[in-house]
């Protein structure tokens, strides 16, 4: 072996110790010492990998591995390290600081990362950590590319006090900047408590993992501490709580490897920023595709129910989308898909929860949706099949006028290509907010068995003739001949095609075709919103 070979051999450092210079300084020393601590670095400690991998998780670089392409992450900031405050962080101030940050590709296409390393004083949040994050999402911002946070911490650093929550300030600051210029994906794979869970509440997309994902602002024992209940951090905060309850969690999934796997598939369909297009696929001839089974799945009876999610199947390629929100407020179904090679967002009622009806937390949730579609470029397709708004005191009094509003709202501010497919039932303010001519849909269309009125026939009788029924000798066959006369006069399905507030009546196996069609020529749609600073959504 030559001497210049024994140089490059690696030697031992300790991993929170600088590596010492050597007496006679040559390159071919810096080089080895170099290669020996970021060796020892990436490598991580075994004891606290093995400690991870008995949770059941992977480590802040094995989970990278997983999410992008092979070779493509490139590190920032391997060598940073907390400030060296004497006793206080002797021994204690290990290389990266706790979070892993960089760029990779998936799929070829451009993302920033950040993944929060457990193992290293439990992915706990300081200065240093803070700023390697700052520095990537500033990255992220003027690269024009989406950014991705893999959080797996315990928390703010308690040691480091005011800092840390400085840190936590600055980042919250840059997803706000970001908002709607690039998207921002969150994916909860360990614990992220206190202030930090409001990353994720602030995310485009926020993914969690069964068994180990929890997120609440306040823990267990503090609420022990403060108000005597007691519960458990997965019944506070875990995935299903968030995903089903809360609506934090957009995506719930089993295993990381299927969470990290779909957050390739959502990247896979959204643009880089706001200024560019989503990415397309080759054309899948949709433009001229048939699919009679439409016909079978929904039934002509109005209150029969099916399910709207083949529906969309149906008019997705290959049958394939990517459901947003699966768990929560399940009466409205948003999802992301591809028609005819060209991403759209679909929002449309589900007739097998609640017979579809728009409520607080599914106008809150479509809106959202609608809001992002918007801001990327997506346009979206409303599926229309809802009897109204919930009704009830406790919808009511949780403010349904309010959130409804946001839904309205978010339709009529949108300027993306929107298609409004009617398939049965469009009843009352339901029928305007999801997505009416009267608010701004380029392109309505109907199914034979559409009914659009203020209310269903039956009640729309009772309120009416009500005086008329209680005088009739049998008021039950006078209702049933009023009943039918409503229906024949004022719901049949041309109705609102001759009075013009729709564009056509379509054989439900051509409504593929036809939204392709629609698509194709509202893709060059250009509408300027009015100058303003903002807006006033109803929050």
């Amino acid at each position: 072996m030559s001497a210049s070979e024994a140089d490059l051999r690696p030697v031992a450092v300790p991993r929170t110790a600088r590596p010492q210079a050597p007496r006679a300084r040559t390159m071919a020393s810096l080089r080895r010492e170099r290669d020996t601590l970021r060796g020892l670095t990436e490598a991580g400690d075994p004891t606290g990998i093995e400690r991870q991998h008995g949770l059941g998780k992977r480590t802040a670089r094995e989970r990278l591995a997983l999410l992008l392409d092979e070779g493509s992450f490139v590190e920032f900031g391997m060598f940073r390290r907390r400030r060296d405050e004497g006793p206080a962080t002797e021994g204690r101030r290990p290389h990266t600081d706790g979070v892993v940050t960089g760029s990779g590709t998936i799929d070829g296409r451009r993302v920033f990362v950040y993944a929060q390393d457990f193992t290293i004083l439990g992915g706990s949040l300081g200065a240093e950590h803070a700023r390697k994050i700052h520095r990537v999402m500033d990255l992220a911002l003027d690269g024009g590319a989406p950014v991705i946070g893999l959080n797996d911490s315990g928390g703010a650093r308690i040691q480091e006090g005011v800092a840390a929550l400085d840190g936590y300030g600055g980042i919250f600051r840059r997803q706000v900047a970001a908002s709607g210029v690039i998207p921002q994906i969150s994916v909860i794979l360990g614990p992220c408590a206190g202030g930090a869970a409001y990353s994720p509440a602030l995310a485009d997309f926020t993914f969690m993992v069964r068994g180990a994902a929890r997120m609440y602002l306040t823990g267990p024992d503090v609420i022990a501490a403060v108000s005597g209940e007691r519960v458990g951090h997965e019944e506070l905060g875990g995935a299903d709580v968030h995903g089903g309850r809360t609506g934090v969690a957009a995506f719930v999934r089993d295993d990381e490897e299927e969470c990290l796997e779909d957050v390739r598939h959502l990247v896979s369909l959204l643009p880089e920023n706001n200024l560019a297009r989503p990415p397309e696929a080759p054309p899948a001839g949709a433009d001229a595709d048939t699919r009679p089974r439409l016909a079978e799945i929904v039934p002509a009876e109005p209150n029969k129910p099916y399910d709207m999610r083949e529906v969309v199947a149906e008019l997705a390629d290959d049958g394939d989308f990517l459901e947003v929100h699966e768990g929560w407020a399940p009466n409205v179904l948003c999802a992301l898909t591809r028609v005819d090679g060209a991403v759209v967002g679909v929002v449309g009622n589900q007739p097998m929860v609640l017979a579809g009806v728009l409520d607080s937390d599914a106008s809150q949730k479509a809106a959202r949706f609608v809001r992002f579609c918007d801001a990327f470029n997506i346009p979206i397709v409303t599926l229309v099949d809802v009897p109204g708004f919930l009704p009830g005191t406790g919808q009511e009094h949780a403010g349904v006028i309010r959130h409804g509003a946001k839904l309205l709202y978010a339709y009529c501010e949108a300027t993306v290509p929107r298609v409004q497919v009617i398939l049965r039932k469009a009843y009352g303010g339901a029928y305007i907010v999801m997505d009416s001519r009267s608010i701004g849909t380029d392109l309505s269309l109907v199914w034979p068995s559409n009914e659009i009125a203020v209310m269903g026939a039956e009640g729309a009788v009772n309120v009416v003739h009500r005086r008329e029924l209680r005088a009739a000798a049998d008021p039950e066959a006078r209702r049933a001949e009023l009943i039918a006369d409503y229906r024949e006069r004022l719901m049949h399905p041309y109705r609102a095609p001759e009075e013009g507030f729709v564009d056509d009546v379509i054989d439900p196996a051509d409504t593929r075709s036809a939204v392709a069609r629609g698509l194709a020529l509202l893709r060059d749609k250009r509408r300027e919103p009015p100058r303003r600073k903002h807006g006033n959504v109803p929050l």
